[in-house]
């Protein structure tokens, strides 16, 4: 079966928003252009990971001699996107995703691929593909100040869930915290 490839070369937006309260929030990744929207579910940590890297390629990329590719240091301000998620149709659940630079188009690449559910004990037979979607891809394609624009919203998204104990480290709900440590 073919593999569905949702590719946005020069989005009008790519984001990643959440939906539900901190604890409970999903999160997504969405990428619109024109009316075309695809939004995929992603992890927290994956969030969190996506920026970072993306910030660590930006920072590599400006150090090249008289930074060739024009990349920012910072967030330029009319990029900066403070907009609600739009309406969300979740395509797929992210598994693996990848991240890369194409030096022919100076754009970040984000490639993001479904989890895939093969059973357990049936880890070496391969599925009968009549009983499996097709495989799909979402790959965003970003020119650098969009880049560290989503980066920036990425890290601001992730940081806005729960407050963390100081001294245990774990998420402090809204009804409260109970924690494992002993007062000092």
């Amino acid at each position: 079966m073919p593999t569905i490839v949702h590719e946005f070369a020069w989005p009008d937006r790519v984001v990643v928003g959440t939906i539900g309260v901190p604890g409970e929030r999903t999160f997504y990744l969405q990428v619109r252009s024109g009316k075309q929207i695809v939004s995929i579910a992603l992890e927290k940590q994956q969030s969190a990971l996506l920026a970072e890297k993306i910030d660590e390629i930006l920072d590599q990329l400006i150090t090249l001699e008289g930074n060739p590719f024009s990349v920012p240091t910072s967030t330029p301000v009319e990029l900066v996107d403070n907009d609600q998620l739009e309406a969300v149709e979740e395509q797929f659940r992210t598994g693996a995703m990848s991240l890369g630079w194409d030096p022919s188009t100076l754009q970040v690449v984000i490639e993001a691929y479904p989890i895939t559910d093969v059973d357990a004990d049936e880890n070496d037979e391969l599925l009968n593909e009549d009983d499996t979607d097709a495989p799909e891809v979402l790959r965003v394609r970003m020119p650098v100040g969009t880049a560290r624009a989503f980066a920036k919203r990425t890290r601001e998204v992730v940081g806005a869930g729960r407050p963390i104990c100081s001294r245990c480290g774990y998420p402090i709900d809204a009804d409260g915290h109970i924690c494992t440590l002993p007062e000092v």
